[in-house]
């Protein structure tokens, strides 16, 4: 069993430029939601291919998932799930991990399923239970803390930039809703003669 610990504090000047990094990152940790109940749950896909680059060196001939990103991947679908719940009006940071689990190894060609269920939503913070699974079988069961930060606090420490709800990663709620809205009928783009949505 592994247990991560993880702290926002110390807030001076190092951390801060340390921390100022962190809107430039790009990397997303799911790929689709395949289920998203606001205020509730929400369930997440991510596929592991070597197209990942992180996976040519962790490790050179079995390429293994680190633990740490599925986490990132699991607090990534859970900190959407704790900021839409307030509709996006704070800024919602990673605040701690009381309890981090893995029963397993996820490699390269597999697929993982992150559910995310809101347990405690709190003006100050929230929390959530995620877990991970791979082939039905749970991989990681892990607690994850959140903390809201307003806006003017916000600024103070990691400038106007939202590097917490990226456009990047709105985007993968946005497409849940905009397949769940073509799923429903009389929503879907009108045909065009062919039988095709209109502009394809």
């Amino acid at each position: 069993m592994a247990s991560y610990r993880v702290a926002v504090q110390g807030l001076g000047t190092t951390t801060r430029t340390h921390l100022a990094g962190f809107h430039t990152m790009r990397w997303i940790w799911i790929d689709k939601f395949l289920e998203f109940r606001s205020g509730q749950f929400a369930k997440a896909v991510k596929n592991l291919t070597l197209a990942e680059e992180h996976l040519h060196d962790h490790f050179p001939g079995y390429p293994v998932m680190p633990a740490s990103l599925i986490i990132e991947g699991i607090a990534q679908a859970g900190g959407i799930l704790v900021g839409e719940a307030a509709g996006f009006a704070e800024k919602v940071v990673l605040a701690k991990i009381p309890r981090a689990e893995f029963f397993g190894v996820a490699c390269a060609g597999d697929q993982l399923i992150y559910e995310v269920t809101l347990t405690d939503l709190r003006h100050e913070g929230a929390v959530v239970d995620g877990k991970a699974f791979l082939d039905c079988e749970l991989l990681a069961n892990v607690e994850i803390v959140f903390a809201h930060l307003d806006n003017s606090r916000a600024n103070q420490i990691f400038g106007p930039k939202n590097f917490v709800f990226t456009q990047q990663l709105l985007g993968v709620l946005d497409l849940a809703r905009a397949q769940e809205r073509a799923k429903r009928p009389g929503d879907a783009p009108p045909a065009d003669g062919n039988g095709q949505p209109a502009g394809s």
